[in-house]
């Protein structure tokens, strides 16, 4: 039997939503007791990956979201001592916004928590399997088809 591309397409979807639905609670115990809404925890993870001052025009335009929308994000995530907002150095009108202790703090334990999940997996699997999987894996990932992942892209 021929796997089409469409079966393949199905069949990782659903292993990659199930295996990053294992940690999904855990990961978000932290931002759920803060009362944190989905964008503004998506502004965490966007900051995180960044790893730099990001101005808030930019911030709304990655997410998708109206600058009015970021900007009240932004205020809330400050109240929260998640985020620092500051004048940028060379142009006082760019406001930049960064990650503060409690903010890294937050988005290092979801990810932690995806990555201790995906541990978990691989040490369940049979033997047989995590063999297979690595050897098919490992084929995928030194051919050319995927291109390599640059640093900041290496969250899980």
């Amino acid at each position: 039997m021929t796997t089409t591309p469409d079966d393949l397409y199905g069949a990782i979807h659903d292993f990659v939503m199930r295996l990053m639905n294992l940690s999904e609670s855990d990961g978000m115990d932290a931002m759920v007791e803060l009362d944190l809404s989905f964008s503004q925890a998506r502004t965490l993870f966007l900051l995180g990956k960044r790893g730099e001052p990001t101005p808030i025009n930019v911030i709304a335009e990655a997410l998708g979201l109206s600058m009015a929308a970021t900007g009240r994000n932004v205020d809330q995530l400050v109240q929260l001592d998640a985020v620092e907002r500051r004048e940028s150095p060379t142009d006082r009108r760019v406001k930049l916004v960064s990650l503060t202790p409690v903010g890294e703090k937050l988005t290092s334990q979801h990810i932690d928590a995806k990555r201790e999940s995906i541990k978990a997996f691989s040490a369940d699997l049979p033997p047989e399997q995590r063999d297979d999987l690595h050897r098919v894996l490992t084929n995928i990932l030194t051919g050319s088809t995927l291109r390599p992942l640059r640093e900041q892209e290496t969250c899980l």
